[in-house]
């Protein structure tokens, strides 16, 4: 498995996919920068993303900033739980995240306190794996990176682009004329400040994720025919690897509607992007490995050189989120909910005094305000708490009135609960990168079995001989490919043996070849990668039947 790991790299340094950021200075741990090929990879990958779950399902299409004020991660929960465990080496001094270090122990290193992390590291023996010196005593690491904003103000990379929705979910929601479900999406840079990354693109500080978070009223009747008939891998938190049928699952009770909802369009989506859809599977989180916010979470797993790796998670978040960002800004991130029939009600209304609550909390009176008229009193006046900005205000009892009325409700505002898929990019990127790759038998040269769509290059045009005309029709057409929208490349150099093989590396799918007949019929050989299998088409043909194969319109063998 190392030595794929170790083929796989150097293709991508040596070719242009990826390699360690800073090389000239030694590189830095955890940031990686993505070359001509690497960088068309991902975007191709991203467009089928927004395609399949954005531009289908209807979603809109945000992007916040990277950076967000303290206040924010302070609501969020992120600044006091968003940490790991690590231990330091007594020898060395190098640091280590303890769930890496026990994971081949324990079945849930996540859900161990730390205590029982020293206990587990004790009872096995376990030492520093740089030197074999004696580990330190459990700590924990907070994530965020922080930065200032302005001159004297705290902020945070964000760990998540999830908050950038969230906190427009009033603006959103307007937007959307206050209708539930809502689905918002958004691509963007994630930073986490890892302990030690040792992973390659699997674990980074800096990252590409793709979230969703669908707005959902949780009194709402899931609709079923939204779930496709489809067998779903399952590891269930009980640790029953099970293939059950998403419509199964749903009856049983086993996986919320709407996560199974996102399962089934997830495999479809990894098949159509060519990872191995016989190496995914869906785990559900043990209890004490929940993330702060989530009721439930499912990650999506793939089986690669490193074992099974996370590439996404599909978390239902209830109203975590919303119900504690309205509770630190004092904006209502409530939806409205229609009865079918209006409802006569008595209740005791609070009418603040601004005479008393201004000069008593100046700046912030308002918003203490507006979030006292939301509260319903009973029994005797008391002290009321209101919390904004994360901060708890005590407002006395003769800073408001009560009225008792009767009233007329057309509805009822609540806070919509959420779930979450998030698709960390580069790991699946990397996914299809070793699912793709193979040797050929007969010659030994490495082969990138990437998807068409997917591919950086979709063409290489290549005169047999640089001579005789051969060279400048094969730059002809290599334009007339570009200026189609389909990325091509000219190569002169070398066997056409040796500029197929690579074109192969790099997983072009498609190469064509211009030769001396070609100078006769205008007629050139197309080459698919993975047959090796070579067709002769017309060149006023070319683009139409490339672009076909490229979208999957068109097998090769039906040329």
């Amino acid at each position: 498995m190392k030595e794929l790991r170790a083929k796989l790299n150097d293709i991508a340094k040596r070719r242009g996919i990826f390699w360690n950021s800073y090389d000239i200075y030694g590189g830095v741990g955890g940031f990686y920068d993505y070359g001509p090929v690497g960088s068309l990879m991902k975007k191709n990958l991203l467009d089928i993303w927004l395609e399949e779950f954005v531009y289908k399902d209807g979603l809109f299409l945000i992007d916040a900033p990277a950076i967000g004020p303290e206040i924010v991660y302070r609501a969020s929960g992120h600044l006091e739980k968003f940490t790991d465990y690590m231990v330091r080496c007594k020898s060395c001094g190098h640091a280590f995240r303890t769930d890496e270090l026990i994971k081949d122990y324990v079945e849930f290193p996540d859900a161990l306190s730390p205590e029982e992390i020293e206990k587990v590291i004790r009872e096995h023996g376990i030492v520093c794996p740089d030197c074999g010196g004696a580990l330190g005593e459990v700590e924990e690491f907070h994530l965020m990176f922080s930065t200032r904003i302005g001159l004297d103000k705290i902020g945070f990379l964000r760990p998540e682009t999830a908050q950038g929705i969230f906190v427009n979910f009033p603006t959103l929601y307007r937007i959307n004329r206050e209708k539930l479900p809502m689905g918002v999406a958004q691509i963007g840079r994630g930073y986490r400040n890892e302990i030690s990354p040792r992973q390659g693109v699997i674990r980074q500080r800096e990252f590409q994720m793709a979230e969703i978070e669908l707005f959902v009223d949780p009194e709402d009747k899931f609709n079923e025919d939204m779930i496709e008939d489809y067998s779903l891998p399952l590891l269930t938190m009980n640790g029953e690897n099970i293939k059950i049928s998403a419509k199964e699952a749903y009856k049983s009770g086993l996986v919320n509607g709407y996560i199974l909802y996102y399962m089934v369009k997830i495999m479809k989506f990894m098949e159509r992007i060519g990872v191995d859809t016989s190496k995914v599977r869906f785990r559900q989180h043990h209890r004490e490995e929940l993330a702060h916010y989530s009721k439930d979470t499912w990650d999506c797993e793939v089986l690669i050189s490193r074992g099974w790796v996370e590439v996404l998670g599909i978390s239902y978040r209830g109203a975590y989120d919303l119900e504690h960002h309205m509770r630190y800004s004092g904006v209502d991130m409530r939806a409205f909910r229609k009865f079918k029939e209006p409802k006569k009600v008595r209740r005791s209304r609070v009418i603040p005094r601004m005479e008393i609550l201004g000069p008593m909390f100046k700046g912030n009176a308002m918003k203490i305000a507006q979030q006292m008229e939301e509260i319903e009193i009973e029994g005797e006046k008391k002290e009321l708490k209101i919390e904004v900005n994360g901060k708890t205000y005590e407002v006395p009892p003769e800073a408001y009135d009560v009225v008792d009325e009767e009233v007329t409700l057309s509805g009822e505002r609540f806070i919509p609960h959420v779930v979450e898929p998030s698709f960390g990019i580069d790991r699946i990127l990397y996914s299809i990168l070793e699912h793709s790759f193979y040797e050929r038998e007969d010659s030994g040269y490495k082969v990138l079995r990437i998807k068409p769509e997917i591919a950086a290059i979709k063409a290489g045009v290549f005169p047999l001989m640089a001579k005789e005309g051969m060279d400048s029709k094969a730059r002809e057409i290599m334009k007339i490919l570009r200026e189609r929208g389909i990325n091509a490349y000219y190569d002169e150099s070398g066997s056409i043996g040796r500029r197929y093989a690579r074109a192969d590396e790099i997983g072009v799918p498609f190469c064509i070849t211009v030769d001396y007949q070609t100078l006769k019929d205008s007629t050139v050989t197309i080459r698919e990668r993975d047959s090796t299998e070579q067709k002769r088409i017309s060149i006023t043909d070319l683009p139409d039947t490339l672009d076909s194969l490229i979208k999957g319109k068109l097998e090769f063998s039906e040329i």
